[in-house]
């Protein structure tokens, strides 16, 4: 590679050099005198020592003197004065001895030799890579320098002056008196001088394209000769940053060359620290330090000076966060060279173990392990499931998943084995590698040993061929399953709840699951534990069988009770959902963030669909329709035909915000018709009829209601708790001009709301009842319906039932009185934000001559009571958390209530809650009174 490059060498070598040519020019004259000494040229490798010490016995060889010269090797350490020989056997006297001879009497020989020559004419003794010679021929060197003082003889050698691992050999002035010795220091060339030459080969190169250049090389001029060989014709508009993109290669070859001569332990570091360079390892200088140190075995303190050394070459840069890394990303490629890819990952398997000894966050011991093979240690897989665990709880699936996969090749045992593949593959599912997801779930069933993986496997499994459309074969799995546990009454029951929750989504399973779960009551309904208990309860509520109040009390009554792990998350599931139904919206908050948080199981899980829907509901109810939106596109992976969980309230959203285009498009995009007979597909169609009658097609959203109650009814989904599609198609029938046939589905829902009896399902159903009633016998019903809806959670309720009535009381002349309640419609509308309603408040209030400024029921005095102690304490500085605990309500509330806060209070975030909760004001409506 020398060779290859010497031509080109030449000028780069001789840059800045001027002062050590004036001094060799100076000592050859002094020698010439008579009076000659030692010149030692020292400097890194590539610093252009042998191109100095050539330009020397140049002009060594114009003014007169004989040159006698010779280039060390490590090979001549092992051979006595074999240096030596090789320098004087240039002038022809001596010819390299083995081995036998005896040193001292070689040693006179040659000073006699050297001094026979030097009588004829002035000597230039040139010796190149001194520090390579062997010792014999050093202690002759060092001697000889002590006598030609008074001699014609030069005596000029270069040595490596760079910092490496390993000690270097002592110098060769180390015993000789200052004025026997001088020794010259060549530096990198500076970056003006690095540049100049750059722009002198390529003269079309950018400034940026130069900087790289000069980065790259470092002021060296091997490297900066060598590189331009490579890239000079400058033709990117960046230098590149792996060798591979270089033609012929002399800019890796000077870098190995570079390596080389600094000695295995140095390039076993300078590679180590590529490594940790190149995977983004940001280490402070001393823990760096260590880091190397116990990688590569080297001596800490050596270790210390090499990365200060290299600093100061500009070979190594320190970033702002005070970590060491190379100058530019080829030098990095160039170091690692073709290292071979074992040698790279013994160093991270190394550097992951030095990071855990020391303590370093699981995170960063398991991105070395990512970039290491198989350890083969118990530590190893801890580290990545760690890792995994924390990615995943930092919304960072795609990363927990790459730990797990890694973690597979660390696994030694089948529990291990089984525990990575349920959660590897329910990740991928649910991350949108179905196929690959459902492949591990099988091989995860197929290892399972002790009965409660088992279930908990067959479990995911079933969930994840249900969400692909494959229902049937995921019930077929679970009753082998649960008959595989017979004797394990625990494992079973759980396996036997999933089962049943999975058919809600095939109505025509529906039924025969439900049969298998109440025949299990033959010997007492404890037998089926507590999963089967709560689900029994969810079910007799849908059929309208018990009323709010004892459906609450038993679910309760099981929540004190001691739950096994299997069952805790479907009576978590089932006392969320009946909770939301019976209007307890806290505990039904409270309890779907329970089960929510619970993320070992809830990934792919039966229940989790269900705390979803528990906790989109609340969001509906609340308003919060970014919220929902936000949460349809987190959820909505893995399509199968029909409608998805969030898609129906989705569409709900975007109703209530006007954006009907986009519902329209939300809609149309649904596949319905292969969808199967589930609830989803019940409250999709729902969701479009209210899509349909907001935009004045009644007989579509007729249809669509009538639908979804045909497909619930047919399954003994009874009560109005799931879906109040008999309100919603009462209220079509009316519209169409069939009183009759509206006043007979309002009366059915009041008569199985009462069953139930809420505020909320009976409220309803009295203002439906109001509504198709009509005359002076709907007013009563109506202040009836709104006196309700006035204690219930559903605010849209209540404002249409205001409407409602207002309508009827200004048909009675009671205008002042309809105002009143087109007025408080107009308050809950805005609180709410719903924009479907305001519009709908907007055109009642013009017609009793109100007339709402569009800031109205905005401000300070427009908050809620719930709302204003939530904003009050962030005010204050409170964290979520903080506020969580304080009012014992769950974060998500307290985030939901200050969304509505920013919302009414025209703010963005917290900063401006301070000044609008004292400036806030809530505008009043301007009365215009209108003749007659």
């Amino acid at each position: 590679m020398i060779g290859n490059t010497k031509g080109a060498e030449q000028m780069a070598h001789l840059l800045e050099r001027d002062d050590a040519l004036e001094l060799l020019a100076s000592e050859l004259s002094r020698a010439s005198g008579g009076r000659g000494r030692l010149v030692r040229l020292r400097g890194a490798s590539g610093t252009g020592r042998s191109a100095l010490l050539e330009a020397a016995i140049g002009r060594a060889d114009s003014s007169g003197f004989r040159v006698l010269s010779a280039r060390c090797s490590r090979e001549d350490s092992t051979s006595p004065l074999s240096s030596a020989f090789r320098l004087m056997g240039a002038a022809g006297t001596f010819q390299e001895k083995d081995g036998s001879a005896e040193e001292r009497e070689d040693g006179p020989r040659l000073w006699q030799a050297l001094q026979a020559t030097s009588a004829e004419f002035p000597l230039l003794l040139a010796v190149d890579d001194a520090h390579f010679a062997d010792p014999a021929s050093r202690s002759w060197l060092i001697e000889t320098a002590r006598r030609i003082d008074c001699l014609p003889i030069l005596l000029v050698v270069t040595e490596r002056s760079q910092y490496d691992i390993l000690p270097p050999v002592p110098d060769l002035s180390r015993a000789l008196s200052a004025s026997s010795a001088i020794a010259h220091t060549l530096a990198p060339l500076s970056e003006a001088a690095s540049a100049g030459l750059v722009r002198t080969v390529t003269p079309s190169a950018t400034t940026e394209w130069i900087a790289e250049c000069v980065r790259a090389c470092a002021g060296n001029p091997l490297l900066l000769h060598a590189l331009l060989e490579d890239v000079g014709n400058c033709s990117s508009s960046h230098l590149p940053e792996t060798s591979a993109a270089l033609y012929p290669g002399a800019y890796p070859a000077a870098v190995d060359w570079w390596l080389s001569s600094a000695g295995e332990d140095t390039t076993q570091v300078a590679r180590a620290l590529a490594v940790a360079d190149q995977d983004g390892l940001r280490e402070p200088y001393s823990e760096l330090v260590r880091l190397l140190t116990e990688a590569c075995g080297t001596d800490s303190a050596r270790t210390l000076g090499w990365l200060t050394a290299m600093t100061r070459l500009g070979m190594l840069r320190e970033g702002a966060d005070g970590s060491l890394r190379y100058a530019h990303p080829l030098l990095r490629d160039a170091v690692l060279g073709d290292w071979p890819t074992e040698r790279r990952e013994a160093v991270s398997r190394s550097f992951a173990e030095v990071m855990l000894r020391r303590g370093d966050h699981a995170e960063a011991v398991a991105r070395q392990l990512m970039r290491s093979g198989p350890v083969g240690r118990g530590w190893a897989l801890r580290a990545l499931e760690d890792a995994a665990s924390i990615a995943t709880h930092a919304d960072r699936p795609l990363e927990a998943i790459q730990y797990l996969r890694r973690g597979l090749e660390e696994s030694d045992s089948d529990a291990s084995r089984q525990r990575l593949l349920n959660e590897l593959g329910s990740m991928e599912y649910t991350y949108g590698n179905s196929s690959a997801g459902v492949q591990r779930l099988h091989e995860a069933l197929i290892v399972a040993a002790g009965p409660n993986d088992r279930a908990r496997t067959a479990i995911a499994l079933g969930t994840a061929l249900t969400g692909r459309g494959e229902i049937r074969d995921a019930v077929c799995l679970l009753r082998e399953t649960e008959r595989e546990l017979g004797g394990h009454p625990m494992a079973a029951r759980s396996v036997q709840a999933a089962t049943v929750l999975l058919t809600d989504r095939e109505q025509g399973l529906r039924s025969a699951e439900y049969r298998r779960l109440l025949d299990g009551t033959a010997h007492g309904v404890e037998a089926l534990g507590a999963a089967g208990r709560a689900l029994l309860i969810r079910h007799a509520a849908i059929a309208g069988e018990v009323s709010s109040r004892r459906a609450m009390t038993q679910v309760r009554g099981l929540l004190s009770e001691p739950a096994d792990e299997l069952s805790e998350p479907f009576l978590l599931g089932a006392a969320a959902t009946v909770a939301l139904w019976a209007d307890a919206l806290e505990e039904a908050e409270s309890l779907a963030e329970r089960g929510l948080a619970e993320r070992h199981w809830t990934r792919l899980h039966p229940v989790a669909q269900m705390l979803l829907e528990v906790r989109a509901e609340i969001a509906a109810l609340r308003g919060d329709y970014k919220m929902l939106l936000a949460e349809h596109v987190a959820t909505t992976t893995n399509r199968r035909p029909g409608p998805a969980g969030m898609d129906s309230y989705a569409l709900h959203a975007l109703t209530e915000m006007g954006r009907f285009e986009e519902a329209r498009r939300l809609m149309q995009g649904v596949d319905l018709s292969e969808a199967t007979d589930s609830w989803e597909l019940s409250r999709f169609l729902y969701a479009c009829g209210t899509l349909r009658a907001a935009r004045g097609d009644v007989a579509g959203a007729l249809h669509d209601f009538l639908d979804c109650g045909r497909r619930l009814s047919a399954h003994a989904v009874i009560s109005p708790v799931v879906v109040p599609w008999r309100t919603a198609a009462a209220a079509c029938r009316l519209a169409m001009g069939d009183r009759s046939a509206a006043l007979a589905l309002a009366h059915e829902e009041l008569r199985l709301a009462r069953i139930w009896n809420t505020s909320r399902a009976v409220g309803r159903a009295l203002h439906a009842v109001a509504a198709a009633t009509g005359g002076q016998d709907a007013l009563a019903l109506g202040a009836e319906a709104v006196r309700m809806l006035r204690q219930s959670p559903d605010a849209g309720e209540l404002v249409s039932a205001l409407l409602s009535h207002g309508r009827q009381l200004a048909s009675s002349g009671q205008r002042a009185h309809a105002r009143e309640h087109y007025q408080e419609a107009a308050q809950q509308a805005e609180r709410l934000g719903s924009t479907r309603l305001r519009t709908a408040v907007e055109r009642d209030l013009r017609t009793v001559g109100a007339r709402r400024p569009y800031a109205s029921f905005t401000g300070s005095e427009a908050l809620t009571g719930s709302e204003r102690r939530v904003a009050e304490l962030a005010a204050e500085g409170r964290t979520n958390t903080e506020i969580s605990s304080f009012l014992r309500v769950t974060r998500r509330t307290v985030e939901s209530h200050l969304t509505s806060t920013y919302r009414k209070l025209g703010i963005h975030g917290r900063d401006g809650l301070e000044a609008a909760l004292a400036a806030g004001k809530e505008l009043p409506i301007e009365v215009v009174e209108q003749p007659g």
